[in-house]
């Protein structure tokens, strides 16, 4: 919920890079199949030779399944969902500057819309669906993600007629890359020392550590800011620091700077749900945004110990 709020105020941490969305698209298909059901047919028009798409390629997905299963509900578990897309040059509007956009278009053969419905779909927390049922967010999650990429979010729909969302985002000038991310992060050399883990959250905790121990690290948990400190000051010499953010006690920055003191120069992970942080000493602190993957924590760390 607080990433979704974050996307819609446009102040979410993005990573965006040129991505493939043909490619994309195409390796959610057994994810979209599966969570839409047998009763969905699912039609892609994706040309392969598109240029990528400047966006962040994970909130990207989130975008499209948001999409697919508002389809979903729209038709009561039957009906076609089209996911096509194309390029266009846009001379300059209100909503999109002069430049070359993807338009990805998710269409539906739903029950539609009527014009107040429409005209209020993208407001946080706005939703025509029974209580417990959804969280009037995914539509503004997606709006909130096109804005804040460089482009742009539309709605068409009318009643009995489905409906037809629209993601335009900036197109990049070279050739499509061959994956959804085209940076990869530096090979992680597994078994490579013991991480000094802190967080309060004893549920995050755990399954923090247990990604810890899957990359092939020793790991020290604890569970607030100078039990760390004390871990240090009788002997463990950590190959890295990994700490939530906000914490009682000391802070995740605080502890930083503390557990500097003692070893200076170590390796520091800030892991944190706040996409812009008030406090100064977290500047210069690698972070990484909650929820995380195995693969996005293990790319972290890789260029933490590789510098």
């Amino acid at each position: 919920l607080i990433q979704r709020l974050l996307a819609f105020a446009r102040r979410q941490n993005l990573q965006a890079s040129a991505v493939n969305l043909q490619l994309l698209v195409d390796n959610m298909f057994e994810l979209m199949a599966s969570s839409l059901g047998p009763g969905i047919q699912i039609e892609l028009k994706i040309p392969e030779d598109l240029p990528p798409a400047i966006v962040d390629p994970n909130q990207l997905e989130l975008a499209i399944l948001n999409l697919a299963i508002n389809a979903r509900d729209a038709m009561a578990g039957s009906g076609k969902l089209t996911i096509q897309c194309d390029i266009q040059m846009v001379s300059g509007s209100d909503a999109l500057p002069s430049g070359r956009y993807h338009r990805l278009m998710v269409t539906d053969t739903g029950i539609g819309m009527d014009e107040q419905t429409l005209k209020r779909a993208v407001e946080p927390f706005f939703t025509t669906k029974g209580v417990g049922q959804g969280t009037g967010l995914g539509l503004s999650m997606v709006y909130g993600l096109a804005i804040q990429s460089g482009g742009d979010f539309s709605l068409s729909s009318l009643p009995g007629a489905g409906t037809t969302a629209t993601i335009w985002l900036p197109a990049g000038a070279s050739e499509a890359a061959t994956s959804p991310a085209t940076v990869a992060a530096p090979a992680l050399e597994k078994g490579k020392g013991t991480i000094l883990l802190v967080d309060d959250e004893e549920l995050v905790r755990s399954s923090t550590a247990d990604m810890m121990v899957e990359l092939g690290f020793d790991v020290v948990d604890v569970a607030s800011g100078m039990d760390a400190v004390q871990k240090i000051q009788t002997g463990l010499q950590p190959v890295a620091l990994v700490t939530d953010f906000a914490m009682p006690g000391l802070s995740g920055t605080e502890l930083a700077v503390e557990v500097r003191k003692l070893m200076p120069g170590l390796p520091v992970l800030l892991i944190t749900g706040y996409a812009d942080l008030s406090d100064s000493s977290a500047a210069g602190l690698t972070r990484l945004a909650k929820p995380f993957r195995v693969d996005e924590l293990g790319g972290q760390l890789a260029r933490l110990l590789a510098n």
